[in-house]
């Protein structure tokens, strides 16, 4: 099945609208009153196996990942069979194939990256690779490993990862800290890449402005720290700053802005408790030298994927940020003025699905993967 051509979409973004739905009927096909205006919810393609990542082609196709070491490209009426070339994934817990990017000069280089979570000999941390995507959709070749987080532990949890080119062509990577307690300390050391943000160049090579380029003490690809488990990236459209958007334990989930060099706390403050009700750290939410969110959940919903939406689609919605929830499956939009969130609205809720990202497509709707055995692609329009 061909999904119709919007109307508000210009004729060159024509081929976002052959994403095909994978089964006769759609799962979802709603209409909802929302704060700002009224949506149409549809499934246009459904029987993904827990998708993670999804990134659009300049074509309008669209990559998409799943957790068990898949990649697809989804268009053209049709959902591919898995893509070769794709690394080697350590499947397992929360790890597996997580994020796609595709390179800012696709239509030259044609490069994809993939952050997954990667075996080695004393465990596994998250790696980021890429490789060029074949003319015929088929496969990626000259695959190569440009960061590999350490040390290697041997975890199944909280692996991060977004992927998320800024303006100058920096590439950032965002981690987590492993979960568990004998060494997630290590967001607060230099000499770990636990819990951090990372800067690299597309090639792996670290900035020379990077804030802890040169120091002995330090890992250089560091950009920030003191990070719990960041699911959620996306870039400020007014001022190519980024965002994003991390797990707290049993509450304090939040949103940040991370500036160089700058600590965010993990793990002696936080806005909630450890699952067993104990303490995190130092049992305040605040301390010197520490930054603080400019927004949090408590209780947690389990924050993964940000987008800001800019089209003119749901011209309500313009301008607002938009975060899936996993453990509270919903959407939710905040409103803002500048860096601060002035307000919310939960949407999607009874759907009960587990919303992994977020991806505003070239044809003005919102995408979302639902994070289920049976996973989906959701796209939302205007009702009309």
């Amino acid at each position: 099945m061909r999904m119709p051509i919007p109307a508000f979409a210009a004729p060159a973004l024509a081929a976002a609208a052959l994403l095909a739905s994978a089964t006769n009927a759609a799962a979802v096909d709603a209409t909802y009153d929302t704060e700002k205006g009224r949506i149409r919810v549809q499934t246009i393609v459904d029987g993904l196996s827990h998708p993670w990542g999804m990134a659009f082609l300049p074509d309008g196709r669209m990559l998409v990942t799943e957790r068990d070491g898949n990649l697809r490209l989804i268009g053209n009426g049709r959902v591919s069979e898995p893509l070769a070339g794709v690394p080697e994934v350590d499947v397992g817990g929360q790890g597996g194939l997580l994020d796609v990017a595709v390179d800012p000069s696709f239509v030259q280089s044609r490069m994809v990256y993939l952050s997954y979570s990667e075996e080695g000999r004393s465990g596994n941390s998250t790696a980021v690779a890429r490789g060029r995507l074949s003319e015929d959709g088929t496969r990626l070749t000259g695959v190569e490993v440009i960061f590999s987080q350490k040390p290697k532990l041997d975890s199944s949890m909280h692996f991060g990862s977004r992927l998320v080119f800024d303006r100058q062509g920096h590439l950032f990577i965002t981690l987590g800290e492993r979960s568990h307690a004998r060494f997630r300390d290590q967001a607060q050391q230099l000499d770990s890449h636990l819990g951090k943000l990372i800067r690299i160049w597309p090639d792996g090579s670290v900035p020379e402005d990077n804030p802890f380029a040169g120091r002995r003490d330090a890992l250089p690809e560091i950009w920030s720290y003191g990070h719990r488990n960041i699911q959620g990236a996306a870039l400020d459209p007014d001022t190519g700053v980024l965002w994003i958007n991390e797990h707290g334990p049993r509450g304090g989930d939040e949103i940040n802005i991370p500036e160089a060099g700058k600590n965010y706390g993990w793990p002696v403050v936080s806005h909630g408790v450890n699952y067993d009700g104990s303490p995190v750290g130092t049992g305040k939410r605040e301390a010197p030298g520490m930054v603080g969110p400019i927004h949090q959940w408590t209780p947690s919903i389990g924050v993964s994927g940000m987008a800001f939406y800019t089209a003119n689609a749901i011209p309500g919605w313009r301008g607002d940020i938009f975060v899936g929830g996993l453990a509270i499956p919903k959407l939710v939009r905040l409103e803002r003025d500048g860096e601060r969130i002035t307000g919310s609205e939960d949407l999607l809720e009874d759907l009960a699905l587990r919303i992994r990202q977020v991806t505003q497509g070239p044809d003005g709707a919102l995408y979302l993967l639902t994070d289920e055995s049976d996973g989906e692609i959701l796209r939302i329009g205007p009702a009309s």
